[in-house]
């Protein structure tokens, strides 16, 4: 079983950063597709704060999540993992995975979360691993 595998096959919850309203984005796209298929998302995105999406209420940070979150898919610039990687490393209990989508990548915020035993993905798209793996 590969790493993607081993992720899609454990994960039923998943926090998104970077979680957007708007239909055409792909931060909207993904964690839909992925909702679609039986995994429960939670947005995170400070700009949208207070409202729903996927319906959950949107927190502003990954660690204040209070339900157990399997996996954090993020879609952020690279520039901005490390702060997200310190965010996730005060998640308790701490998320199994982390996942950089397409596009996005920080080897320093991976070997952060890697030394604390989160596996990561960096720079793939989690829907389209997960549609070749069905």
């Amino acid at each position: 079983m590969t790493i993607i595998e081993e992720m899609l096959e454990n994960t039923k919850t998943i926090a998104v950063i970077g979680a957007k309203k708007d239909e055409w984005e792909y931060a909207y796209k993904v964690p839909l597709y992925m909702q679609q298929h039986d995994y429960m998302i939670f947005p995170v995105n400070p700009k949208l704060e207070g409202t729903e999406l996927f319906g959950q209420n949107v927190i502003d940070k990954v660690n204040r999540l209070i339900d157990p979150i399997d996996m954090v898919l993020i879609f952020r610039r690279p520039e901005y993992l490390d702060a997200h990687a310190l965010e996730i490393l005060q998640m308790a209990p701490a998320p199994k995975y982390v996942w950089f989508q397409l596009g996005i990548y920080n080897d320093n915020a991976a070997k952060l979360l890697e030394e604390k035993g989160i596996k990561v993905v960096q720079n793939r798209c989690i829907m389209v691993e997960h549609a070749n793996l069905q």
